[in-house]
């Protein structure tokens, strides 16, 4: 009924992407970041301006990950290196936290003014895990869950929550290490090996997978099937709706 094997008993859920459309939201405001940041460095140093790529570079360097790590490993990948800065830097500072600070500025700007979107078979899915009598969490690298699930309407759907938030106050390593999964396990009191990830990034199905869960379901949203079984999803599935 559920599309999974005998012996799980919990679900983990990632938020965006999973459960809630806000990638696209998350993709655009990563985008809007980095192309003003690197319109400036390319002033700066003369080096020519190539814009952040809102497939590659998003799937490949920030999706499922903390916005730090994020915006870390993108501008790596770009042979940039900034200083770390702190915790309180204006937003688009040049350092990583500034830029860190305006990407979640701008995330909270759109929530504010247009809500959050739940995938119908996402919620449908829920339901009947839930429905089943099987524990439920939700595992994400947003220090803003709190407010997304509210504003979908869903937080009383999960019985744990394992956020940017906890990881930080528990020293959690972000996704694509299994910390944030693993510790959603404990709370619910389940072993890895009955658990189940859900996951659309590749950095979550990885984490899923080094955490050596019970089961990996990857979603699909962006046409990235073959990338998500190669990092370790067990079955991958446009909607968790499919699975029923």
């Amino acid at each position: 009924m559920l599309g999974l094997p005998d012996g799980i008993t919990a679900c983990l859920f990632d938020m965006d992407g999973v459960v809630t459309r806000t990638a696209v939201v998350h993709n655009a405001a990563w985008k809007e970041m980095f192309d003003d940041f690197l319109h400036q460095w390319s002033a700066k140093t003369g080096t020519p301006f190539v814009p952040f790529d809102p497939v590659h570079d998003y799937e490949e360097y920030v999706d499922g990950k903390p916005r730090m790590e994020g915006t870390r490993s993108f501008l790596e990948s770009r042979a940039i290196t900034l200083p770390e800065g702190s915790e309180d830097d204006p937003p688009g500072a040049p350092t990583i936290w500034g830029l860190s600070n305006k990407k979640n500025d701008l995330i909270l700007e759109v929530l504010k003014r247009d809500g959050v979107e739940v995938y119908a078979g996402s919620r449908q899915y829920i339901d009947a895990v839930r429905a089943a009598g099987l524990h439920t969490a939700i595992v994400s690298s947003s220090a803003n869950t709190t407010a997304v699930l509210d504003a979908g309407g869903v937080a009383d759907l999960f019985d744990v929550k394992v956020d940017a938030v906890v990881a930080k106050e528990r020293g959690l390593h972000g996704k694509p290490a299994p910390d944030t999964f693993l510790e959603a396990a404990r709370m619910l009191g389940v072993s890895a090996s009955q658990a189940t990830v859900f996951e659309d990034a590749l950095a979550g199905v990885a984490a899923g997978r080094a955490g050596d869960f019970g089961f990996v379901v990857g979603v699909d949203r962006v046409g990235q099937a073959a990338e998500l079984r190669a990092h370790g999803a067990d079955v991958v599935v446009q909607d968790l709706g499919d699975l029923l």
